[in-house]
This record gives C-alpha cells, structure tokens and sequence, in this order.
C-alpha cells in the first residue's frame, strides 16, 4: 500500500463507520455512479497527474475511492480531499479507457461542488474565487472592461518592465503572464446580435456560441469560423444576448453560477430555428453538451436543458457532418506539414476524435503526421494552467518534446485554451512551430481568400 493510499485509510477508520454521508443529499457523487468503478487500474498510466507524481490518491480510482469514503462518513471534506480533488485536470482520458463506462468528468464536478457547500477555503481563495467565478464571467461587459486594461498593460510597455524589472519573477508571476493570451484590439463583441448570410445554396441554418474570454482574445478564429461555415453554405446567427457557457464555473464546484449562466443562453438561444448551436471551443462544447447535468430535478429548466444541448455541434464535428463543399486550394498560408494535439473534453468528453482529422486531410497539399500521444492533457485545462502551474508546465514539456519530434511545421487543435497553452510551449521550447484552430486552417485554404 502506498504512503497517500496509508493515510487515506488511517483517516477513514478513525472516523466511525456509523457516520452520515459527508456529502449533502442534493447534487453529490452518487453511489450507483462511482460504485461502477472496479479500481482496475486501467486508467493510472492515462492519467496526467497520476503519470506526475505516481500517487494512488492522485489517479482516478483514488480520488473515487476519496469520495466514496466522504460519502460513508468515512472520511472528511478536509484539506487533504480538497488536494487531491483539485489537482485533478478534468480532462476525463480516463473515462475514455474506463471498461466500467465509469462517467468520472461528472463525479468530479459533483465532488467539487460538495466542497463548495461544505468547506470554506482560505480567504485569499474565496476572495478569488468569488472575484472570478461570480462577479467577473457572469458579466461581458466586465470582462470587456479588464480585458481594454490588459491589453493596455500589454502594449504600453508595462508588461515588458514588469519583466525586465523582475517584478514578475518576485511574484511567483513570470510563468503566468506567459500563459497570459493577447488581448485583441477589436473584440468579437461588435458581431453579436448579427446574421450573416450562407455563400451559394443555403444547406443549414445555425446560432453561433461565441465564448466569454473568447470573445475578447479569439476574435479572428470567431471571424474565420463564421466564414468557413459560409462558405460551405450556412447561415450563421450570432445571438446577441449569449453569456459565458458555465464550464469553467461546473469545473470549480460553483453549480449555482454555471445554471444560472444555462439559463441565460437558453433565453438567448432560438434552438427551436436552427439546425445546430455551433462552439469551435472544446471545453465550452462539452459543457453545453451535458447542461442536463446541472439540473438534478425534473422541470422546465432540465426539458430546457435537454432540448439546447440535443442542438449542440462541435465545429469540426458539424463540418465533418455536414461534408467540406467549399474549393480550397494550398497557398503559402497553408503549413503543408501540421499534427494534431487532441484537445482532452473534445477526444474524451465528446468522444470525437476522427472528425478533426478527416478536416486536416481535407485540406489539399497538407500531410497529416502523428503526434504520439496526442491525446494525452497539454496541461491547460481551464484555468488549471494558473491554479497548478508547475504541473500544467510539466506536461506541457513533454508535450512540446513529442510536437518537435513530429518535424511539424504547425499544431492543429480544436480548442482556445489549448492553443493559448501550445503556444506558450512553442515559444517557451523553442519548436518553431506555429499552433492554429483546425477551423483556421480551413479558412486559410478557402479558395476565395
């Protein structure tokens, strides 16, 4: 038995085996849920944090061994569970590997969600927490505002002092404000609320989910996925009122915030007149995919739920669908050698994987090379990328070793906290290699460009 594994069960048999459930009884990790995992191990060597640090506290089967304790009143919700719980990446590779078809990206969020009721922090971390998760995502005009002093930050010179001062570096900051993306100089915001035609036959009519921080740093991926869903024929609405999805909300355990950000689009959202609501964002796709989980009882909002996320397309899997109609042609845009970085709640928690590719190959005088292990984490992660830093650098080291070995002139992935996170690599490692959208790629090679 290992050292952490020791301890979790010195912790459970001191606290009696008559004890209640440390969970609440709404919207915890049930046991017909995480009762389905055999603790086969098959998940450890698919785990990032398990691969790390070789921790069984730290590996799947571990941290639902955790929350089945919690749950027998066997162990607490204490700091040593809320380590363990953390440190988790969410990427779900093991529900991907899993025999049991054990839904572990669920009882995670559930787990977090219980220390949200049930513990409190310290108060630096609630303060940022609350600061983030409830006063900042909620609101686009809020972070359009932080987003104009960013960027002022960014270009008048500051964040050069800052570096060149060692400022930054004092703060435990320098890697950060690598990871800290651009901010555009004119943000997506303008296009809410428009309609942009189909070119030639009109062949589907689709809403476009636009992100939060996306909106502000990814506005030419949002231009050219709007363009390529023309140009192959779709008329693309924006709808005005859109907000944050919720996932990085559900990710941190704040539910409450995440269903009200659910509720909030499905006002927006006319799901009813179009044929699919577009993301070309993994991480928020996997979330507006399973908003039926935030809503445990039956109702409105859980039909609701259901019926939003039943519309819901990735990019690259509505376009793989729907077939590539638009001429394209290899310029000097186009990297004629790209790999492909999987991006984790795309390959793992959608479960598409080919469609990207079959994108890839489409695009003429561009070879597709292999990246090994190219569905293994990049590290970024939501926001895990800030909150574990020296991890999410860990991974993201062995990932820039396995891009060069490629001899790739470009990555291609299919979410923008992965390319903001690639891209930090690729300049930290020295690479060379440029980190595109699958989406931009297309746009690139759009014979019209």
């Amino acid at each position: 038995m290992s050292t952490d594994s020791a301890q979790i069960h010195a912790d459970a048999v001191a606290i009696s085996a008559t004890a209640q459930s440390g969970f609440t009884a709404i919207e915890k990790p049930a046991y017909e849920d995480y009762s389905r995992c055999v603790h086969c191990g098959l998940c450890l060597n698919h785990c990032p944090t398990y691969r790390l640090w070789g921790k069984e506290a730290d590996s799947p089967r571990g941290r639902i061994r955790q929350m089945a304790l919690v749950d027998e009143g066997k162990l607490e919700i204490g700091d040593g569970f809320i380590t363990h719980m953390d440190r988790c990446l969410d990427c779900r590779a093991c529900e991907t590997v899993c025999p049991s078809g054990v839904e572990y990206g669920k009882l995670i969020e559930l787990a977090r969600g219980q220390i949200e009721q049930k513990h409190s922090r310290a108060l630096g971390s609630r303060m940022l927490r609350s600061l983030v998760y409830r006063s900042l995502l909620p609101y686009p005009r809020r972070i359009a505002g932080l987003a104009r002093l960013t960027r002022f930050f960014q270009t008048s010179g500051l964040e050069s002092l800052t570096r060149k001062l060692g400022i930054a570096r004092a703060f435990g900051m320098e890697e950060r404000l690598t990871l800290l993306p651009r901010i555009d100089s004119k943000f997506f915001d303008s296009q809410l609320g428009g309609i942009f035609p189909a070119q030639g036959k009109k062949r589907a009519r689709v809403a476009f989910f636009a992100g939060c921080i996306a909106r502000v740093t990814f506005t030419a991926l949002n231009d050219a996925t709007i363009r390529v869903l023309q140009a192959n024929g779709c008329e693309v609405i924006v709808p005005k009122d859109q907000v944050c999805c919720g996932a990085l909300a559900a990710h941190a355990g704040m539910r409450d915030v995440a269903r009200g950000l659910a509720m909030a689009n499905f006002r927006a959202f006319d799901v009813n007149n179009v044929d699919a609501v577009i993301t070309n964002a993994a991480g928020c796709g996997s979330t507006l995919k399973e908003y039926q989980q935030l809503f445990p009882m039956p109702g409105d909002e859980l039909a609701q739920a259901d019926l939003f996320s039943r519309k819901v397309r990735d990019i690259t899997e509505f376009l793989d669908e729907l077939g590539i109609t638009a001429s394209m042609r290899p310029t000097r845009l186009v990297p004629l050698r790209v790999t492909l970085q999987d991006s984790c709640h795309l390959v793992h928690g959608q479960k598409i994987r080919e469609a990207p590719r079959r994108l890839v190959r489409s695009v003429p005088g561009v070879e597709l090379v292999e990246m090994p292990l190219a569905d293994h984490c990049c590290g970024s992660a939501g926001v895990y990328n800030v909150t574990q830093t020296s991890a999410s650098m860990s991974l993201l080291e062995e990932k820039m070793r396995l891009a060069r070995g490629t001899q790739a002139d470009a990555i291609v992935t299919a979410n923008p906290g992965c390319i903001l996170q690639l891209r930090a690599g690729a300049a930290k490692f020295n690479t060379g290699q440029e980190v595109l959208h699958v989406v931009e790629l297309l746009d690139r090679a759009l014979a019209s460009n």
